[in-house]
């Protein structure tokens, strides 16, 4: 991907400021939206014209690509037709989903047209007349909302960064304070903060966060709960990332569009909206990858000829017309481009256009494969030694970062509990001897990555022993989506224990920056 794109990945992260409140449900006048929840149908592949071995072939070449999958969800015909999850990630968890959040926000400003309640051809500065500079930029009083849903506004920089950073003033305020180098219209450029404004306009326009809105127009009828999408200090939803959905929810989402805004024989996006929105309004990136097919109003053309919703480490809600079939994915993927042509090369031929004869054995390899579905965990050995020696005995910790004052390791049979004492209370965590346990209830982290994994969520661990007197705890956040390899190292009296977040381990341009812990036996 381009640079904009990575700058906004290093800017935003999974989670930035705190964790939105369950939505406030005002506005259920409009009992045309007040439909009962949908559970999608399921059924065989073979019905839908599609075969078992094929998506066996497909779960296979996943495997291949050394991507970690975290989930995927097939539709066709509006059937559910596979849907797997990598263990410990589950069907009833919620997921972070980075830049796929933009394509929610897109969906406000349509239901928005619908309404009468503005246009596309608004300009941005009229909706903010109280929090504009005394001198405004005569680009930014060009930007109109349709500037803003196509990545057109002019600026020459992501300007989330310096939103984020502005502490004295509110991000809309600081956003209308920033020069836009370029002509709106232009230039294209990937701008989080332009989507975090869509946000900000919906909420001048309805008194309600995008949340707040789209409650009983989109996530009540679609079956879509117990979500929630993060919040600037200012209390908006920060719009361009930060939501955090099913698998099932992504997959819905994007029926909903592939059946032109209707859903259970109800308008809910008007059909020109969902075409205008999800077709080639402006050139985006270089190149020939599937970001250099073209924008639309926050969706990406594919190079297929389909289009999509995505987020940053692979989240997917990819749109075939043409096959009439949806494709959710959930994964932390470290190259996106290789992901979608797994896609493309396992999934788009075996489409064929009407039902094949049911092949029960390819069926029950299909189930088997599906039902095995694991993230890897790392081998060493499930025993030492200092097991016994360190079971359950209280380390002091040194001065640090995280003020922790205290922590246990806890060996049993099953695995190692982790328990840290901090200012905040006590957190226990549990990891399980190379097989995965996860927690049931959701947690802050203690020693979160800044800006990845601060959002509550189920944590699921594995543990080794990778010698003696080496423990390496490894964490994976199961309602958000990175992980962390903690080691610690047992020596005499003391223990030390370093941290290696995924994103760091991966990549070349994240390098780990927290600090270490250092421990004695009191």
């Amino acid at each position: 991907m381009q640079t904009s794109r990575r700058s906004f990945i290093k800017t935003t992260g999974a989670g930035t400021l705190g964790f939105s409140l369950l939505p406030i449900l005002n506005g259920l006048d409009h009992l045309i939206y007040d439909l009962p929840p949908v559970v999608l149908p399921r059924t065989s592949p073979e019905s839908q014209g599609i075969s078992s071995k094929a998506i066996s072939t497909f779960i296979k070449a996943i495997t291949a690509s050394g991507i970690q999958w975290h989930s995927f969800m097939l539709l066709r015909h509006g059937n559910v037709v596979a849907e797997g999850w990598w263990k410990p990630f589950d069907a009833s968890y919620k997921h972070t989903l980075y830049s796929l959040s933009k394509s929610f926000t897109s969906t406000a400003v349509g239901l928005l047209v619908k309404e009468g309640k503005l246009s596309v051809d608004d300009y941005l500065v009229s909706f903010f007349p109280g929090e504009l500079p005394a001198e405004v930029n005569e680009n930014m009083k060009k930007i109109k909302i349709k500037h803003l849903l196509t990545m057109n506004s002019g600026h020459a920089e992501d300007t989330l960064g310096k939103m984020r950073d502005a502490k004295d003033k509110t991000w809309t305020k600081a956003y209308l304070e920033l020069p836009v180098q370029f002509e709106p219209g232009t230039h294209f450029l990937y701008n989080t903060g332009n989507t975090y404004m869509l946000g900000a306009i919906v909420h001048k326009v309805t008194g309600q966060t995008l949340e707040e809105y789209l409650e009983p127009r989109l996530f009540h009828p679609l079956g879509i709960e117990k979500y929630d999408w993060e919040k600037s200090p200012d209390g908006l939803n920060t719009a361009g990332y930060g939501l955090r959905i099913k698998t099932e929810d992504i997959a819905r989402f994007g029926q909903l569009y592939l059946q032109k805004g209707k859903w259970k024989g109800k308008e809910i996006l008007t059909e020109a909206w969902v075409h205008e929105a999800t077709s080639y309004q402006t050139k985006s990136q270089e190149g020939n990858g599937d970001w250099a097919q073209g924008y639309g109003y926050q969706f990406w053309r594919c190079k297929p000829g389909f289009y999509r919703g995505d987020g940053a480490y692979g989240q997917f809600c990819i749109v075939m017309p043409e096959q009439d079939a949806v494709l959710a994915i959930t994964s932390e993927s470290w190259d996106m481009q290789k992901s979608m042509l797994t896609a493309w090369e396992n999934l788009l031929p075996a489409m064929q256009p009407g039902s094949i004869a049911n092949n029960e054995a390819d069926l029950i390899v299909l189930k088997k494969d599906l039902n095995e579905l694991v993230l890897p965990v790392v081998k060493g050995s499930m025993s030492s030694s200092s097991a016994s020696r360190y079971h359950d005995k209280k380390f002091k910790l040194d001065r640090n970062d995280y003020n922790a004052s205290a922590m246990k390791f806890k060996f049993s049979k099953d695995g190692c509990e982790w328990i840290i004492k901090a200012d905040k209370g006590e957190t226990a965590i549990r990891f399980g001897w190379e097989n995965w346990i996860t927690g049931k209830n959701s947690l802050v982290y203690p020693f979160a990555v800044a800006y990845r994994v601060n959002v509550p969520s189920k944590i699921a661990g594995t543990a080794t022993w990778i010698n003696e007197n080496t423990l390496q705890l490894n964490a994976r956040f199961v309602e958000a989506i990175h992980g962390d390899k903690i080691t610690c190292t047992f020596d005499g009296e003391k223990v030390s224990v370093t941290f290696l977040n995924t994103i760091s381990e991966n990549t070349k341009n994240s390098p780990e920056k927290r600090s270490s812990l250092s421990s004695i036996i009191e």
